[in-house]
C-alpha cells in the first residue's frame, strides 16, 4: 500500500503524538508498504521554527528512510485562543495548497486529530488524490478544549462540533487511541463497523531496564536518592501543580527528588512554585532528543503521571505510561478511569486519586521505602505491556483495517 500520514506534529520534534504516529510509520514500511508523512515546519513545543527550517515555505527530506513533506505553519509562544486557531489554520491549509501538488498517488490518507481542523485537510486531500480517508483521534475535540476552558465562545463551539461530525461522517475507517474515544463516536451514533480501536504502544526493545546510567544519576543529582519523574508536556492538561505540592509535603525526606523532563506552557508557572515554597527536592531538566529518552526513564525510580480531575479523562490513556512500563519502573498513577483500570490489571502501580497532592506524597513514601514492592510492580509491568501493548502488534493490526478497506 502506498499510505500518506497527515499531521501537524513530527521529528525532529519531541512529544507523544510525533513518536506514534512515525513508530507508525518505520513499522508500516518494514512491513513492506510505502509510506510518505506530510507534516508542518517543526516548531513544536517552543512555538518557533527549529534553525534548519526558519524561512522555508517546502521542504522535502527523509528522516529514517520516510519521505517527508513539510510545509509552512504560522509558529507562536503565544498561550492566547486566537494565535492558537491562526498556528491550527495555518497548516491546515499549506497542507491543502502547497503539499498536495508533492504528495503523488496514495491508497490511504491517515489524519490525525487533534487539531481536529486537519480533518477538513485530510478529506480534501483524499478526494483531489482518490485516496481512502482515515480519521485518526488521539483527543476528542472541541469537547476536550471546552471542559479545560479553553474554549468559551458558543459559535466556535457548534462550529467546531459541525466539523468533527464532518470527519466522522465522511472518514472511511475512524481509530480511536482509547476505547472512551471510540465509545463516544459509537454512542453519538456513527456506524460502529468503520470505528475502531488502535491504542498507543510502546517499543519494548527500545525502553527497557538495562539503559539505566548511574553517571547519569550522579550527573543531575540524584545519585543515593529516590527519584520520582515526570517526563511530557507541561500542559494545562496534566495538572502538574499536584506534584509540586506533593514534593512540599515530603520536603523534609532528603533521600526522595522530584524530577521534571520537558517543555510546555506551565513550566514557568511551576518553576516559580518551586522557587516560592523554596524547595530543593524538585530539578527540572529541559526537553530531550527521543534518543536521550531510555536512558532517562530507566535512571529513575518511580514515573508519576498525573491528568486533571475531570470525567474527560477517564478515556485517557498517556504514553508515557507505556514508556514507563516496558522500563519496569513502578508508576504512581493519578488518573481515574481507564489507565487506572490498566495499571491495576497489570499490577504495576499505585493509583491515587487525580489533584490529591496527600494521596500521591504517600504513594511517592510507599514505594521509595519499598524495593521489593518496586522490583514486583515493575516486573508486572513489563510483562504486561509486552503482552498487550507491542507496536508491532498494534501496527498489525492497523495495517490490517487499511488492507479491508482496500
Amino acid at each position: 500500500m502506498k499510505i500518506l500520514f497527515l499531521t501537524q506534529y513530527c521529528p525532529p520534534e519531541v512529544g507523544a503524538p510525533q513518536n506514534r504516529i512515525f513508530e507508525f510509520a518505520k513499522r508500516l514500511k518494514k512491513f513492506g508498504h510505502e509510506i510518505t508523512i506530510l507534516t508542518a515546519m517543526p516548531n513544536y513545543p517552543k512555538g518557533e521554527i527549529f534553525d534548519k527550517y526558519k524561512g522555508k515555505k517546502l521542504v522535502i527530506e527523509e528522516i529514517d528512510d520516510i519521505r517527508i513533506i513539510r510545509t509552512s505553519i504560522y509558529a507562536t509562544k503565544e498561550k492566547g485562543f486566537i494565535k492558537r486557531l491562526r498556528n491550527y489554520l495555518s497548516f491546515t491549509f499549506s497542507s491543502v495548497i502547497t503539499g498536495v501538488k508533492h504528495v503523488g498517488h496514495q491508497d490511504v490518507i491517515i489524519t490525525e486529530s487533534p487539531p481536529l481542523f486537519l480533518g477538513w485537510s485530510g478529506y480534501v486531500i483524499s478526494k483531489k488524490i482518490k485516496a481512502k480517508f482515515v480519521f485518526n483521534i488521539s483527543d476528542l475535540w472541541p469537547e476536550s478544549a471546552v471542559k479545560l476552558g479553553m474554549l468559551h465562545n458558543k459559535l466556535l463551539i457548534k462550529a467546531s462540533t459541525w466539523l468533527e461530525e464532518f470527519c466522522y461522517r465522511k472518514a472511511d475507517v475512524i481509530t480511536g487511541q482509547t476505547k472512551g474515544i471510540v465509545n463516544n463516536i459509537i454512542m453519538r451514533g456513527f456506524d460502529s463497523n468503520k470505528v475502531h480501536l488502535i491504542t498507543n504502544g510502546v517499543d519494548t526493545e527500545f525502553f527497557k531496564k538495562e539503559n539505566r546510567d548511574e553517571e547519569f544519576r550522579k550527573k543531575i543529582g540524584i545519585e543515593n536518592k529516590f527519584a520520582a519523574c515526570y517526563g511530557g508536556i507541561h500542559g494545562l492538561a496534566q495538572g502538574l501543580e499536584v506534584i509540586i505540592n506533593a514534593a512540599e509535603i515530603l520536603k523534609n525526606h532528603d533521600n526522595i527528588q522530584f524530577v521534571f523532563v520537558g517543555d510546555g506552557p506551565e513550566k514557568e508557572k511551576l518553576k516559580n512554585m518551586v522557587k516560592e515554597k523554596e524547595l530543593s527536592n524538585v530539578t527540572f531538566i529541559p526537553v530531550q532528543p527521543k534518543k536521550n529518552m531510555p536512558k532517562i526513564i530507566a535512571s529513575m525510580d518511580a514515573s508519576i503521571i498525573p491528568l486533571k480531575k475531570l470525567d474527560l479523562f477517564k478515556g485517557a490513556l498517556p504514553s508515557k505510561m507505556f514508556e514507563a512500563l516496558a522500563t519496569e519502573l513502578p508508576i504512581i498513577l493519578s488518573v481515574e478511569g481507564e489507565a487506572a483500570n490498566l495499571i491495576n490489571a497489570a499490577k504495576a502501580g499505585i493509583v491515587v486519586e487525580p489533584e490529591n497532592s496527600e494521596e500521591m506524597a504517600g504513594a511517592v513514601l510507599k514505594l521509595s521505602e519499598d524495593k521489593e514492592l518496586r522490583a514486583s510492580f515493575g516486573t508486572n509491568g513489563r510483562e504486561y505491556v509486552t503482552e498487550n501493548y507491542s507496536r508491532d502488534k498494534i501496527t498489525r493490526n492497523l495495517e490490517n483495517i487499511l488492507k479491508d478497506i482496500l
